[in-house]
């Protein structure tokens, strides 16, 4: 599920494990069984959950996670340039609503 960081639940996350959002501007995966992780750490543990072939990319966990976090600031930092921007948000589908705790 998703939850925004403004939300009741995103900022129990942010102020329990003391996050200064203004320096962290990243994803953040949540549990109660393996806690917080950031960057490429979210980012990864989330891919290897969402099947083949997107899965395979969990072994990229053998980088370390500095070399790993250089990339993944690398591709966030120009993502818009290489993907584009949409002028606005889309509207999210009930089924798509359904997946966010706010």
């Amino acid at each position: 599920m998703f939850a925004p960081l403004q939300s009741h639940v995103g900022k129990q996350i942010i102020d329990h494990y003391k996050i200064d959002t203004s320096k962290t501007d990243s994803i953040l995966l949540y549990s109660n069984e393996n806690g917080l992780s950031i960057k490429s750490t979210a980012a990864l543990k989330i891919a290897k959950q969402l099947g083949f072939p997107r899965s395979f990319m969990a072994i990229f966990f053998i980088v370390p996670p500095v070399m790993r976090n250089w990339v993944y600031d690398y591709i966030a930092k120009n993502r818009y340039k290489w993907y584009g921007k949409k002028e606005a948000c889309m509207i999210p589908t009930p089924d798509l609503k359904e997946k966010f705790l706010n």
